[in-house]
């Protein structure tokens, strides 16, 4: 059953478009791709969105490049702060350091290393506060109010899902005759998800979008499935880029009316499909860049025969994590 497009939707086409106009000058397209070895071992027809071969390794940067080539001069003197567990940052400082202005990051302590190396490489200033995403948020709004800062938020903010909402425009328009069936997309904030349906509901209506989180970080799919906006106390999964504790007011209504479904993954799952997409593809992902892979696998029944896209969303995995998949350790 086809989902139906949601009338809840904090953007539009045009919004998409104008973004896509912006991040031009600065990003190529990314591959769309079929891996044969890959079908085989997900008993699917899938074709894989190469967002890990983005500048900084993330769709995000999408995102940041969006938000930072829409801020006014004004805004732009000001600097922007924002919060993140490593590829919105790096999106965030990325584009700050093409517009010229400055960025701090908050991340929460025992963070990514290596995503916070990467955020300090591009010039952003980045301050370690608070136990997980939900509190390094309470950092930023601070920094806000005592530096005067814009608030770059990873997902309440319209020109965030604008620039995420290009990575499915290229998909749409990659697909090739025939028209794709199915999008599986791994949701932390949802800005994919909810740009996947902005550009469903003007390109292909008929476009199935389902949503994945990890069972660790489940309060966007346990609010889906209960209809209203739910919490939870902690969120425990590796797959830093989706671990987050609740709704969103610009995503969550879009991804209730839309969705066509929502499941969980465990993190044996997600690290299974880490090694997966390594052995098939010879392509690394992170934890959620895996997720896309292994909720169509946890779909099948749905999605068999079905020409089905998964975006590979962040190849930023740091490499003890890395070691301990390979070693089976998770």
């Amino acid at each position: 059953m086809t989902a139906t497009a949601p009338s809840i939707l904090p953007i539009t086409y045009d919004d998409v478009e104008r973004a896509r106009e912006r991040l031009a000058p600065y990003l190529t397209v990314t591959p769309l791709r079929r891996y044969p070895l890959l079908d085989a071992a997900a008993g699917l027809t899938l074709f894989a969105k190469h967002e890990n071969h983005q500048p900084t390794g993330s769709f995000k940067v999408r995102n940041g490049l969006s938000f930072m080539t829409a801020l006014s001069p004004s805004e732009r003197g000001r600097g922007v702060v924002a919060a993140s567990t490593g590829n919105h940052g790096q999106g965030i400082a990325f584009g700050a350091a093409l517009v010229g202005t400055t960025a701090t990051i908050c991340v929460p302590r025992g963070n990514n290393p290596e995503k916070n190396a990467a955020m300090r490489a591009w010039g952003a200033t980045v301050v370690e506060e608070g136990r997980d995403y939900d509190e390094s948020l309470r950092a930023m709004q601070r920094i806000a109010r005592e530096e005067g800062r814009v608030v770059a938020h990873s997902t309440n903010d319209p020109r965030i899902i604008a620039g995420a909402a290009t990575m499915t425009l290229e998909i749409v328009e990659q697909g090739g005759d025939e028209a794709l069936d199915a999008l599986v997309l791994a949701v932390g904030g949802g800005s994919q998800a909810v740009g996947a349906l902005t550009v469903a509901r003007r390109l292909a209506p008929r476009l199935e979008v389902y949503g994945i989180q990890a069972e660790g970080a489940a309060a966007q799919h346990d609010s889906w499935h209960a209809r209203e906006p739910r919490t939870t106390e902690r969120a425990n999964t590796f797959a830093e880029g989706v671990a987050t504790r609740s709704t969103y007011e610009l995503t969550f209504p879009a991804l209730v009316e839309g969705l066509a479904g929502f499941v969980t993954l465990s993190d044996a799952e997600i690290a299974e499909g880490v090694r997966m997409i390594l052995s098939t593809t010879h392509n690394l992902v992170e934890g959620a860049g895996a997720m896309g892979v292994m909720g169509a696998m946890k779909l099948r029944e749905r999605l068999t025969g079905k020409r089905v896209a998964v975006a590979f969303c962040g190849g930023n995995l740091d490499s003890g994590v890395l070691r301990r998949i390979l070693n089976r350790e998770m």
